[in-house]
């Protein structure tokens, strides 16, 4: 299946005052732009909002996928099976990243530079984003990942060695202890990969969190990004 030309839908929290940055929050497999907002809304008691950074929440297409057995689900990419061992699906990945730029592109035509953005994602979200922003987007202000993994040989760790642009953007990572889909030890070995191949990262753990957002973790996401992207 050819993806590539598919314009995502996407949904928007405004900035309450100028818009001066933009942050793109990537959702899991199977769940919607408007599903997470919802639900950062719902943990965090409010919608993650900020005087001056838009916050856009894209949808994934449906598309068969493979750990469903080929049943349509809303996932970025498609994979072999959720592991670590298994080579990327990198067809999938790559005409993913082609639809995502154009909301990057979408951002600097609204007069933000790619140095006042932030990428980041939830679970596959966060694996998407950081395909995204180390092999298309070097020049973007961050990257998150919660709850997210890279396979163990994916290009993503070859992109940052061999980035030309430096210092790359630093990234924030997140995960619950008690995490049994995306385990914690497959996000803690993904950030020491990266910070290996060169990455200024940061990893918190989150004690008995599941595959969950929790309020803690979306606060300090909401602190970084304040001071990635400050007035």
């Amino acid at each position: 299946m050819n993806m590539a030309a598919v314009k995502l839908q996407k949904n928007v929290v405004s900035q309450t005052g100028k818009h001066t940055a933009s942050v793109i929050f990537l959702h899991g497999s199977g769940d919607t732009g408007p599903g997470l907002l919802s639900w950062v809304c719902d943990v965090l008691g409010q919608n993650l909002a900020f005087e001056n950074i838009r916050v856009i929440y894209p949808t994934a297409p449906s598309r068969p996928y493979t750990p469903m057995r080929g049943a349509l689900s809303h996932v970025w990419f498609d994979r072999h099976k959720i592991s670590q061992d298994c080579p990327e699906h990198l067809e999938s990945i790559d005409s993913m990243c082609d639809n995502l730029s154009a909301i990057v592109q979408d951002e600097i035509r609204a007069g933000i530079p790619k140095h006042r953005m932030v990428i980041g994602g939830f679970s596959m979200g966060g694996a998407m984003a950081l395909h995204l922003v180390s092999r298309y987007h070097q020049d973007v202000a961050g990257i998150f990942a919660l709850s997210s993994f890279l396979n163990k040989d994916s290009v993503v760790y070859q992109a940052v060695e061999n980035a030309t642009q430096r210092p790359l953007p630093e990234l924030l990572q997140c995960h619950g202890t008690a995490d049994e889909l995306v385990f914690h030890s497959w996000g803690k070995e993904t950030n020491s990969l990266l910070k290996k191949a060169g990455l200024n990262t940061s990893f918190h753990s989150f004690p008995d969190l599941n595959h969950q957002l929790c309020r803690q973790e979306l606060e300090l996401l909401r602190s970084w990004i304040l001071k990635k992207l400050s007035l």
